[in-house]
């Protein structure tokens, strides 16, 4: 299984929404604050080739996107294939 990290903020309800997402797919992940984590914005502006939205969401070092790709991919039951 893959290292899913997803980098959040606060009062985000994409963000609340995709915890939801992986936590009903059984998935688990490694939540990264940018509001509390000094340089994590930075880092995760540089991974995510320039995004600056919340939440993004790596599998690995793999960017996927932000909830609304994500759902994308549980919806077309591509979630976890990607997750091996």
């Amino acid at each position: 299984m893959k290292l899913v990290t997803i980098y959040t903020g606060p009062l985000c309800n994409y963000c609340d929404a995709a915890k939801r997402l992986l936590a009903r797919n059984n998935v688990e992940y490694k939540e990264i604050n940018i509001a509390t984590v000094e340089g994590a914005m930075e880092e995760m502006i540089k991974k995510a080739n320039g995004k600056r939205t919340i939440p993004q969401i790596f599998f690995d070092d793999q960017h996927i996107g932000g909830y609304d790709e994500t759902r994308a991919l549980e919806k077309e039951n591509k979630l976890l294939e990607l997750l091996k």
